[in-house]
């Protein structure tokens, strides 16, 4: 048997205080040097939250922002990788294990290609799992809308999950 699951996340990009909102930007686990960072109530890494959610969809769980509310102080300035472990022990608790993981990361910069396999890598490790079960594209939106203007992230990711074995 078999499950498929999909998710989504966009964060707003902005430079750090005093001259806006952004924290450091972290993509997958992996600090990156940038001028602009995700503004959010966690650390912003919309790739792990698109990842945590897309784990959570399949398993038909409750949703990220239900999970772990944005109103909820423990979770202010949160590692998304903590969301991502809950996932990850649900799904374990449940009998499943991950398949593949495909994602798709949208953004103007930082350009992913010189990150993707240090990405890649700490995703595989963080879901205890061979490197060649994660798929990671980078992609931009050619200047149009928040995304094209720098101003977002955008991602989306898919899972397979199957029964485990024994």
């Amino acid at each position: 048997m078999i499950r498929v699951g999909h998710g989504y996340d966009l964060h707003r990009l902005e430079p750090p205080p005093p001259a806006g909102a952004g924290q450091a930007f972290v993509l997958g686990g992996v600090r990156l040097d940038h001028e602009r960072g995700p503004v959010g109530h966690s650390d912003g890494d919309a790739l792990l939250h698109a990842i945590t959610d897309a784990i959570l969809g399949a398993l038909g769980e409750p949703d990220i922002g239900q999970l772990f509310p944005d109103n909820d102080p423990r979770w202010k300035g949160a590692a998304s990788e903590v969301f991502l472990a809950e996932a990850m022990r649900r799904m374990r608790t449940g009998g499943w294990e991950l398949g593949n993981l495909d994602a798709t990361v949208i953004c103007e910069r930082p350009k992913l290609a010189p990150h993707k396999s240090a990405i890649a890598a700490r995703i595989a490790n963080l879901l205890g799992v061979e490197p060649s079960v994660v798929n990671l594209k980078g992609k931009t939106h050619e200047g149009v809308d928040a995304v094209g203007e720098g101003r977002a992230i955008e991602v989306h990711a898919v899972v397979l999950l199957k029964r485990a074995n024994g």
